[in-house]
């Protein structure tokens, strides 16, 4: 970011602009009270604080967007606010505090984005600001941010290889940046943050495979990799040195449009959505340096309900029209993660991986099926963030389970989750009429008597899927297929319906439908569907087949 302020704004972002003045002017912020406070460790419910939360961050990063846009802003709002934030008992969220651990110090990925907001706020603006207001800021980071980041201890997300690492470790580092860089006597430092901070980075690509595939799905993706381009782009400003020459980065940049369904859909696969947010200024900048699709949508403030500075500062600096590049290839591969994605009039993605993925899901062979701009056989994508979805009782929520996927159900006991319930792909081949994709779920159950299951997709981009499961068993058990859909169904022996978009025929000898509302990831109600095909298998060798078909 131009540490003197941004750049003049293209037109394109003239709603932008508009979404900043109202959030500046708004209601008051609203407070974050002990008993907004306990509420998490009370009941477990993390989104009335988080509300309040992050309300309080859409009037910093507008604030101090309008101040480092115009000149001529009166600070005396933003002196304000940033006042205001640096009362707060804690920057962390509540559901990231640990019991034996200082709430003040806890450095999660909040705290560290709040740091790199005021940082990078107080640093652009310079004398601008009183400077009681920015010393206090000052303080306020280093004793809250810095002091826990320079020690020696590891931080409880070191070592995670995910988000968490690209994150914290990134926007501490712009914060270190911007308050540090010009700072001679904190020079050592500045060094030794940074030092941690690569080491984060490093950590974090190594969470990818060579295909370049985020198992947290395209959301986390924009979360973790967005966070490593702007600390990388940061770095190299200040030094030169350029973390995203790194080979596998190129694959990594790619992922989103990979993973695409057309549209604007992606695939919703861990706790993710399927129609993510990506932020204009890093699709911009990803643009510019490996040639990827550029952003193709007018930004808004209240895209991202969390008001992160990195997302909204980089889209401010960092935006410009593109030309798009020739169009992605209608298949998508993915080996290291498991999965396929095919584009076209309709779309098919499947998954292998396995069930101790981050956010993960019980979902090995789980498939999906969109036309006409609705993913019809579902992924239901992230539930309500709460204490036990995030605990030892994750698995009882239906958006994690086996039991919202469209996967089978073995003598009743669904897919396990851990490391070892893992997919083999046994083929994958596509020749442009027929893709073909083979994954072994075996080791995804804990069935006795069961010997071998095989999931076979046979994808047509004519809309037509055939899947078929074979399956060995010692003794006869009980088969169910279960297929998710937000649609309700219309069912016959032998057949469904899902509101004429996608028909279905097979021969099991029972169906039941099933409607569940669990509460989706804004803790509103969610209704999804469960068709249920069952059969007994017999001892042997059986084969259930079942065909789809997109209109």
């Amino acid at each position: 970011m131009p540490e003197s302020g941004f750049p003049r704004p293209v037109g394109a972002l003239a709603s932008l602009l508009r979404d900043l003045r109202s959030a500046a002017d708004g209601d008051p912020m609203p407070e974050l009270s002990y008993s907004a406070y306990r509420d998490f460790f009370d009941t477990g419910n993390r989104i009335r604080y988080e509300r309040r939360y992050f309300r309080r961050r859409a009037r910093l990063a507008a604030r101090a967007a309008q101040a480092l846009l115009d000149p001529a802003t009166d600070l005396g709002p933003l002196a304000d606010t940033l006042w205001s934030v640096c009362d707060e008992y804690t920057w962390a969220l509540p559901a990231h505090v640990r019991p034996d651990g200082d709430p003040t110090r806890c450095l999660d990925l909040f705290a560290a984005e709040t740091a790199h907001t005021l940082a990078e706020t107080v640093a652009a603006l310079r004398d601008r600001l009183d400077p009681r207001v920015a010393d206090r800021v000052r303080a306020e980071v280093d004793r809250r941010v810095f002091a826990p980041f320079t020690e020696a201890l590891p931080l409880s997300w070191e070592g995670s290889g995910n988000n968490w690492e690209a994150v914290c470790a990134g926007a501490v580092g712009m914060a270190a940046l911007a308050l540090l860089g010009d700072a001679p006597a904190q020079s050592s430092r500045l060094a030794a943050m940074l030092d941690r901070s690569r080491r984060a980075m490093d950590r974090y690509l190594a969470g990818f495979g060579d295909d370049g595939g985020c198992a947290e799905g395209v959301d986390y993706w924009v979360y973790g990799f967005g966070y490593f381009t702007y600390f990388a782009e940061a770095l190299r400003a200040h030094t030169g040195e350029d973390l995203m020459a790194a080979p596998k980065v190129r694959q990594i940049a790619a992922f989103p449009h990979r993973a695409a369904l057309g549209a604007g859909a992606h695939v919703p696969f861990s706790d993710a959505s399927e129609r993510p947010w990506l932020p204009a200024g890093l699709l911009t900048r990803l643009a510019e340096r490996f040639g990827t699709p550029p952003a193709r949508v007018i930004p808004s403030l209240h895209d991202d309900h969390c008001y992160r500075w990195g997302h909204l500062s980089r889209t401010l600096a960092w935006f410009r029209p593109i030309e798009a590049p020739a169009a992605t290839e209608p298949v998508s591969f993915l080996p290291d993660l498991g999965w396929v994605i095919q584009r076209g009039r309709f779309a098919f993605a499947a998954k292998g991986g396995h069930n101790d993925e981050p956010h993960n899901h019980n979902d090995l062979g789980h498939f999906i099926l969109h036309t006409h701009g609705e993913s019809v056989l579902d992924d239901l994508g992230a539930g309500e963030y709460t204490a036990d979805y995030f605990g030892p009782r994750r698995y009882d929520s239906l958006q994690p389970s086996a039991r919202g996927h469209s996967v089978p159900v073995i003598d009743g006991q669904a897919q396990l989750p851990g490391p070892h319930r893992a997919a083999r792909i046994l083929r994958y081949a596509t020749d442009g009429d027929t893709t073909c994709f083979d994954l072994d779920l075996t080791t995804a159950y804990e069935v006795a008597g069961l010997r071998s299951l095989i999931r076979r997709f046979r994808w047509s981009p004519v809309g037509r899927l055939e899947l078929v499961d074979e399956i060995v068993v010692e003794r006869p058990l009980r088969v169910e297929e279960m297929f998710i859909s937000r649609r309700r169904p219309s069912f016959t022996p032998g057949t469904a319906d899902w509101g004429g978009l996608v028909t279905l025929s097979h021969d099991c000898p029972e169906t039941t439908l099933e409607e569940v509302v669990p509460t989706n990831h804004q803790a509103l109600p969610d209704p999804v569907y469960r068709l249920r095909c069952a059969m007994t298998a017999a001892t042997g060798r059986s084969t259930l087949r079942f065909v789809f078909d997109l209109t």
